[in-house]
């Protein structure tokens, strides 16, 4: 299994870059401070005889992470473990970059055989793409410092400072419907939030659960905590072509993933001195039936 363990330094190279145009909309559509402008760089699939190409982000350490050649992340071992149950070895596999705003359309295009990216299963992606899973329930959290007492969830936040990246709902959301109270403060993207929470600058910073734990534990001082207290509910789920025959042996594969530990022990692997446990009432979460193909 592998562990992510990135330099903060690495985090902080790709943020700036390429977290600036993530909308950062829990589940994603921004779930995931991802990139949405670039392009792959296999424009036309047709991946090498005998491999399968396998969408995920390189930009979000503990889920999807590019560093040199190698990948790492939860979604990076959720995805090895089920292209090995399908027949493929780690080195079959070629990883694809997979921008939010580009997944329906590679997936489409047949550019990725399958995407492991913080892939929130919606209704208006249901009706153009198909879905395996859900393989997690992430929700929106707050992440802060380890020694914060006063903030346990949203509506502690009025009279606080709250990172938000540029073109983020996540944030507004909480001063919508939680803390109307709560000062935004707007940064580029989640590396500039993590430096201002470490510098007291701001109080807290919200995107999904996972997300936040991922990149505390990238930072890796354990000087910030996920707070624990989920306010929404984003399933993740497998993005695959529609008519796509293989959902039913990938969720078998998760199914197998969740009752031999290897799900838990991902987690746990990749998020490590965050103090984050998944929401329990929620994970692992139950397979949904696959749509006839």
């Amino acid at each position: 299994m592998k562990r992510t363990r990135v330099a903060f330094a690495a985090i902080a190279a790709v943020g700036a870059l390429t977290l600036a145009a993530c909308t950062a909309e829990p589940g994603d559509s921004g779930d995931d401070g991802t990139t949405g402008a670039e392009e792959t760089t296999d424009e036309g699939g047709g991946g090498q005889e005998g491999t399968i190409r396998i969408g995920i982000k390189f930009d979000q350490p503990g889920l999807g992470f590019q560093d040199g050649a190698e990948y790492t992340g939860f979604d990076v071992d959720v995805a090895t473990y089920v292209a090995e149950a399908l027949g493929y070895t780690a080195d079959q596999i070629e990883w694809v970059e997979t921008p939010s705003a580009n997944r329906e359309t590679m997936l489409e295009g047949g550019q990725v055989d399958m995407i492991f990216a913080t892939y929130s299963i919606t209704d208006t992606r249901d009706e153009v793409v198909d879905f395996a899973g859900p393989y997690f329930v992430a929700g929106q959290d707050l992440l802060v410092r380890a020694d914060e007492t006063d903030i346990t969830g949203p509506d502690d936040l009025n009279g606080k400072n709250l990172c938000s990246v540029a073109g983020s709902t996540s944030a507004q959301r909480i001063q919508d419907d939680f803390a109307d109270q709560v000062q935004l403060i707007e940064q580029p993207g989640y590396s500039e939030c993590i430096q201002y929470l470490l510098g007291g600058q701001v109080d807290a910073v919200t995107t999904d659960d996972i997300i936040l734990a991922g990149l505390a534990a990238a930072e890796g001082s354990g000087a910030m905590v996920v707070v624990g207290n989920p306010f929404s509910e984003e399933n993740y789920g497998v993005g695959l072509p529609p008519g796509s025959d293989q959902c039913e042996p990938i969720n078998e594969a998760i199914q197998a993933m969740f009752d031999d530990g290897s799900w838990e022990a991902a987690i746990e692997a990749n998020t490590e001195g965050t103090g984050f446990t998944p929401n329990a009432d929620l994970n692992p979460p139950e397979l949904r039936e696959c749509a006839a193909s």
